[in-house]
């Protein structure tokens, strides 16, 4: 199978020798997830594809920038706590997100879901918010940065109806590769898109007992998703009927909040 980092960064060309390294540092960077904390150059090499001599390199330097932190006792890696100022800097500049928080919240504890707020990053969903008050908790406690597989999720078939058609193609040979009983998953997929066309979101149940609505949200060219979720061994279609309002009500009130809030020139 072909690791999605290296996909991504063989197929950009005209790239300079500096852009390169910056890229591969931003690799390294990637390489670390939830229970993979920490990590020396020699898994570091193999999650990312580059040769430990690149990664030793990579890593003396992000060091020395502050980006990750030596346990000289484990001879390996972690993030450093400048990581986490940059996460919060970007949560506090995301127009999209003063606008949809304070709704998301009151939607939440109104009707007692789950709410979230998500944008992609490759072939991923990443949560830029999740606010929790279904009644029935899940087995998943989901939090903001958490990623979530774009092909099986309600969030990630959202964003995918909203592509055009010919990057939509491009990401979904990429998805393909990823999953071996992939025909299902596409069918779904085609189906989700159809839903976001003539409903406005789509539905998906791909954890136990657990049932997400999404729609897509695209602010300056960007697409993100919104969606409600919640515990229940009621019928995808009868939640459909339930929740769908409320979503698309949602989705139109971060519109508006975010027209009002639109700078003016002169």
């Amino acid at each position: 199978m072909t690791d999605p980092a290296r996909f991504f960064l063989d197929h950009k060309p005209g790239r300079s020798p500096a852009n390169r390294s910056l890229e591969r540092g931003i690799e390294i960077l990637r390489a670390f997830r939830p229970g993979s904390e920490l990590l020396g150059n020699g898994e570091l090499a193999e999650r990312t594809g580059l040769s430990k001599a690149t990664v030793s390199r990579l890593t003396q330097t992000l060091v020395g920038s502050g980006m990750l932190q030596l346990d000289k006792a484990e001879r390996a890696y972690r993030l450093a706590p400048a990581v986490l100022s940059l996460s919060h800097a970007m949560r506090t500049a995301s127009r999209v997100l003063q606008a949809a928080a304070p709704r998301m919240l009151e939607l939440a504890r109104r009707r007692h879901i789950n709410v979230g707020l998500a944008a992609p990053d490759r072939e991923e969903m990443v949560y830029l918010e999740s606010i929790r008050y279904a009644k029935r908790a899940a087995l998943r406690h989901v939090v903001s940065g958490q990623r979530v597989p774009m092909e099986l999720t309600s969030l990630g078939r959202a964003y995918l109806a909203a592509l055009a058609p010919q990057h939509r193609s491009q990401l979904m040979q990429l998805l393909s590769r990823r999953r071996m009983r992939w025909k299902a998953i596409e069918s779904e997929i085609k189906q989700a898109c159809a839903d976001v066309r003539s409903k406005g979101f789509c539905a998906a149940a791909w954890q136990p007992e657990v049932v997400a609505l999404a729609t897509p949200l695209e602010v300056e060219g960007t697409i993100y998703a919104l969606n409600v979720s919640l515990s229940t061994q009621e019928s995808i279609a009868a939640i459909a009927q339930e929740l769908g309002p409320s979503l698309l009500g949602l989705a139109q009130a971060v519109r508006h909040e975010l027209t009002v809030r639109e700078p003016r020139s002169g």
